[in-house]
């Protein structure tokens, strides 16, 4: 890591942490942690200075204020390179990095054992940890060029494993498009089953797809593929909703996770045979609606909330047929 300024700037947290509430000196802690703050002494924060952490704090002051702590931010300058580079080390992510790396490249072990679907779950968790290590490494470690790289020669190589006979060249095809890297669009409002094709695609189809959320009078765009209503490339027909058309045209209505959701979001879209969790996961995607500012916002909310279902769903007991 290449050393800060002689003058850099930093962020000090002195907190006095309720003694008396250990659920509430718990909820400071973990806040201070996923914030990446680190640890001078006890009740002693530090990070770098900058706008959001800056505001991240304040408003954790202000929590801790309500609940009877107390606590400051105080901005300061390291005395010298020597102690700059001494907190400078505090936040290096590069063991973290060095980690990720070594967990996907094991994953190539796996190919050509166990199914590609499965590398791929892995993988998905491991791009959720890279987004996270990331979003706290303030000074940008030179391992993280490389972890993301590998990270993205593995989902590749996996997805090539899971769609073998895509072409390579990017071109059509008559029975199916090349998609990989493409804009993809659906309609306004962003109801169950929009969502649920929008983290299909991301997430086992096109991993580096951009989402395109079109007015009601807007015309989809020729270079993209629509989805998810009348005269897209992928809609509902008498059968099945767009999850399940997108799941048969992909080959991906072998993965038995992928058919149960699939029952999930049918029923939440058109009705039909009840699922037991379809309440529950419509309750959630109505919170994330209220919550969110914008349909990017909204789309990101229920990613969280599909992959979390995937996760439940992968290692759930048998519960008949469909259950893994």
């Amino acid at each position: 890591m290449e050393g800060p300024p002689p003058d850099s700037k930093w962020l000090v947290y002195v907190a006095s942490l309720p003694m008396d509430d250990p659920a509430a000196r718990m909820r400071m802690l973990r806040t201070l942690e996923s914030m990446g703050c680190a640890v001078l002494r006890e009740g002693v924060y530090l990070l770098p200075d900058n706008p959001v952490n800056r505001q991240g704090l304040q408003r954790l002051s202000e929590h801790m204020n309500r609940i009877s702590a107390s606590a400051h931010v105080l901005q300061v300058t390291n005395f010298d390179a020597q102690q700059g580079q001494i907190f400078l080390s505090l936040f290096d992510r590069a063991g973290k990095y060095e980690e990720l790396i070594k967990t996907v490249e094991s994953l190539r072990a796996g190919f050509g054992i166990s199914e590609p679907s499965a590398i791929a779950r892995v993988l998905n968790k491991q791009r959720r940890e890279f987004e996270a290590i990331s979003a706290l490494d303030f000074f940008d470690s030179p391992v993280k060029g490389r972890a993301a790289q590998v990270l993205s020669d593995t989902e590749e190589e996996v997805r090539k494993r899971m769609f073998p006979d895509i072409p390579q060249a990017g071109r059509l095809t008559q029975t199916g498009r090349y998609y990989f890297k493409r804009h993809w669009a659906s309609r306004k409002p962003l109801l169950a089953d929009r969502l649920a094709s929008g983290w299909l695609i991301r997430r086992f189809i096109d991993p580096e797809a951009t989402l395109m959320w079109l007015g009601k009078a807007q015309a989809c765009p020729p270079t993209a593929i629509g989805f998810g209503f009348e005269g897209a490339t992928f809609s509902n027909n008498r059968d099945k909703v767009t999850f399940q058309e997108l799941l048969a045209r992909f080959s991906l209505d072998k993965n038995e996770t992928l058919v149960r959701i699939g029952m999930l979001v049918h029923y939440l879209d058109t009705g039909g045979a009840p699922v037991a969790e379809g309440a529950g996961v419509e309750t959630l995607l109505q919170g994330a609606r209220r919550r969110c500012n914008s349909d990017e916002e909204l789309f990101s909310e229920s990613e969280k909330t599909f992959d979390l279902l995937y996760e439940a769903y992968f290692d759930a007991p048998d519960r008949g047929p469909t259950a893994r």
